[in-house]
């Protein structure tokens, strides 16, 4: 063989090499926009209070959300949420006030379509599945699974866009 057709076939070969690496990184990169939809304020009112979630866009990795449960003046319950993305990874990070230590909880995604995500953790003690539903009118469903006291118990929250 010639030693240009060689030079020619070899710069081929490192092109499509870095092409192939460049559209594996970019799927790595926009997995985490599978959850966009759940950027905004979100709440739901129901007998026993108000819950609300506020997402936000940190950067192109990570999403940031504070959740509250409020029954009159009382907060029953406060959460900060980090949704970010490392490698091909979804993590779902919870810290709870006043709940193991104030220090978050991962739940990595189990499954993540452009409608529902999932995030499983089975060794926290509840809940163990946290999954999101894009649903119909600007509306989320939100929903809690796990063995509560022995038994399976599942919380669902149906929120709507709020602003």
């Amino acid at each position: 063989m010639n030693q240009k057709f060689t030079l020619k076939i070899t710069c081929a070969v490192l092109l499509a090499t870095i092409a192939s690496c460049q559209k594996k990184e970019t799927i790595k990169i926009n997995k985490i926009k599978t959850a966009e939809w759940l950027i905004g304020n979100w709440e739901t009112k129901t007998p026993d209070g108000t819950l609300t979630e506020s997402w936000q866009k940190v950067d192109d990795s990570t999403f940031s959300a504070t959740s509250y449960f409020i029954k009159g003046k009382d907060t029953l319950h406060n959460e900060r949420i980090i949704l970010s993305q490392k490698g091909e990874n979804l993590t779902y990070s919870a810290t709870v006030n006043g709940q193991n230590n104030d220090k978050a909880i991962d739940f990595p995604s189990t499954s993540e379509t452009d409608t529902k995500l999932v995030f499983e953790n089975p060794q926290h003690d509840f809940p163990q599945k946290i999954t999101y539903t894009k649903t119909a009118n600007n509306t989320v469903t939100a929903q809690i699974t796990g063995k509560l006291q022995g038994k399976i118990t599942t919380d669902t929250f149906l929120m709507a866009k709020s602003r």
